[in-house]
């Protein structure tokens, strides 16, 4: 009897990081081009799509790790793993649905800024996670997790400065300020994301030296 193929949680990882740089891909390119909420359905439709698309990935990874004999690594890190990079693909999605919800009439600068950060996060993430399954012998695979965890200190930072600019400009309505101050909390969140699902990278790769 013909054995089946080996699952490949790593290409998995992959599918899962690329999905997240197609959802920062289009949270940037709707905040640049945004015209009005009412043109935002069709965007969340295709958003949903891609987060649809990781949870698939996620289920076959949780039905694979189940019956695994013997996983590539610990079947707890895969596990976590998966639904680290479950909560990057969620956040993003939440972005954009509560910009919708909160009827957003304009797009600041700051999170366009913002939206800048978490592809540039993604993107990071995503490096990393090309060379995750060589995570024992490349040279180049912590400098690509510091990448990630740069870029949510640059989050926090711009974090810090987009809210105060939000509490000191006394032109603004104070709807306005808490409507862009829980946004802002939100989109520094998935950077906060990114550099956890790093982090567990990081964990697993100390645990298999």
């Amino acid at each position: 009897m013909a054995r089946h193929p080996k699952y490949d949680y790593f290409q998995a990882y992959e599918q899962l990081s690329e999905l997240a740089v197609s959802e920062s891909d289009v949270l940037i390119e709707t905040l640049k081009g945004y015209t009005t909420p009412n043109d935002l359905p069709p965007v969340l439709d295709r958003i949903h799509s891609f987060e649809h698309q990781g949870d698939d990935i996620n289920h076959d990874i949780y039905q694979n790790v189940a019956t695994d004999f013997m996983p590539p690594i610990d079947r707890e890190d895969i596990i976590d793993l998966a639904q680290a990079m479950d909560t990057v693909l969620d956040y993003i999605e939440d972005v954009l649905q509560h910009i919708y919800m909160y009827d957003v009439k304009a797009i600041p600068e700051n999170a366009i800024k913002f939206a800048e950060l978490i592809k540039a996060s993604c993107q990071a993430l995503d490096k990393a996670m090309e060379d995750f399954r060589n995570f024992k012998k490349s040279k180049n695979f912590k400098q690509l997790i510091v990448d990630v965890n740069t870029y949510e200190e640059e989050g926090d930072t711009l974090y810090l400065q987009a809210t105060r600019d939000l509490f000191t400009n006394s032109d603004l309505d104070g709807m306005y300020v808490m409507t862009w101050s829980r946004l802002y909390s939100r989109m520094e969140r998935c950077c906060d994301a990114c550099e956890h699902t790093a982090d567990i990278m990081s964990t697993i790769l100390l645990k298999n030296l």
